[in-house]
């Protein structure tokens, strides 16, 4: 049994070195909502050594509020924004020896490309043929999957759903799932759902690390193979 897991690294606020040394997935962001050059090339080099695949974490250009702030952006103009993220990582982890192998949308632009099919569209069309990483269902990945782009599907331990089978926003109770035995729990009923492909744990947050690590072994002691995106 395989299974990815993944977080966002690059931000800024995250203990890169300690979770690269656990997921098998890196989503490095791009400077627009967080990051910069040289710490998209730290991770990317530090990724390439543990053999990390890395991801283009793209997000609306709006470092104030982390991205995490719905925006009204044209289509050409996000087109070009997401080319302009994904390029850039791309020339970086090129020149670490690896490769960006899949783009994922962040905070609010992953929630709208759910939904609008300009907005996803945009992703797409931005990220040129990269496989897409995303939930289901949604319109991101039913966009990617009709034009013949790979998909993985992916689920979060570490956060509550609705009955609409979306993330509750982080300001309703039971949004943020806490104590590292409960998300490691969850994540190995997750995996063992054959619709998800990778399991997403959030960085930013307390024990972030050690929940990280028991997520890991209980997903390998469960008879689980952690393989990269």
């Amino acid at each position: 049994m395989h299974v990815d897991l993944n977080a966002d690294l690059g931000e800024e606020i995250t203990d890169d070195a300690a979770l690269l040394e656990v997921v098998s997935s890196a989503n490095v962001a791009c400077g627009y909502h967080a990051g910069s050059a040289a710490i998209m090339r730290e991770v990317c080099a530090r990724a390439t050594a543990l053999g990390v695949s890395i991801g283009a974490q793209v997000s609306y250009d709006d470092r104030p509020h982390f991205g995490r702030v719905v925006r009204d952006v044209e289509y050409e103009v996000l087109r070009e924004q997401v080319a302009d993220q994904v390029g850039q990582l791309s020339s970086i982890a090129e020149s670490e020896g690896t490769r960006v192998r899949y783009v994922k949308p962040h905070g609010a632009l992953y929630h709208r490309a759910m939904d609008d099919p300009d907005q996803a569209r945009a992703v797409l069309d931005g990220s040129g043929d990269l496989p897409v990483l995303g939930m289901v269902p949604g319109v991101l990945l039913d966009l990617a999957s009709t034009s013949g782009r790979r998909t993985w599907s992916e689920a979060f331990p570490d956060r509550g759903y609705g009955p609409d089978g979306r993330l509750l926003s982080r300001e309703l109770p039971g949004a943020l799932i806490e104590g590292a035995g409960t998300v490691a729990a969850r994540a190995v009923e997750l995996a063992q759902d054959p619709g998800f492909d990778s399991l997403c744990l959030h960085g930013d947050n307390p024990g972030a690390v050690e929940t990280a690590r028991r997520v890991r072994r209980e997903l390998v002691r469960a008879g689980f193979v952690l393989r990269g995106l």
